[in-house]
């Protein structure tokens, strides 16, 4: 297999790396990088667990190539706050979103940069940013309401 320079900005550090043409965003953030945050389940895009930020949008990325975000920049969960939490991540702790947590890191991205972009969405467009992201334990009502509760204090 062929391998490819690739030059990304994730989580705000430069990385310069040789990867397959074939290896995913996903495999690159988790297995170069050791950023575990971002979950591994279908990998076919159904689920949504694998989303982070590239270029601000959430994106899938079990279904991005390793090789297409050559030049770009990726926000992971780990990325997403500094030493304190962000709003999003107190509202789901304050509001019990988290079960599991295994699909909490895909919300907890998806949520922020609905926030960055509106910062007060109505319950249908939180309901539409989330839209790809399945949870099996919350039953998402209190995931929607932490996103609200989140944007009351931005």
């Amino acid at each position: 297999m062929s391998k490819h320079k690739v030059s990304l900005k994730v989580n705000g550090q430069r990385y310069e790396l040789e990867v397959e043409a074939n290896k995913t965003l996903l495999r690159l953030l988790r297995d170069d990088l050791e950023m575990t945050g971002t979950k591994c389940a279908c990998e076919r895009g159904d689920c949504g667990l694998c989303t982070v930020l590239l270029d601000g949008v959430p994106t899938k990325s079990c279904m991005v190539l390793a090789v297409e975000a050559d030049g770009r920049e990726v926000t992971t969960v780990e990325g997403i706050s500094g030493e304190e939490l962000n709003a999003v991540q107190k509202a789901f702790i304050k509001h019990s979103a988290v079960q599991c947590g295994f699909c909490t890191p895909a919300f907890i991205v998806t949520a922020t940069a609905l926030l960055k972009r509106n910062p007060k969405p109505t319950e249908e467009e939180v309901k539409g940013a989330i839209g790809g992201i399945l949870c099996r334990c919350t039953g998402y009502r209190q995931i929607i309401d932490a996103i609200l509760d989140a944007s009351k204090s931005g």
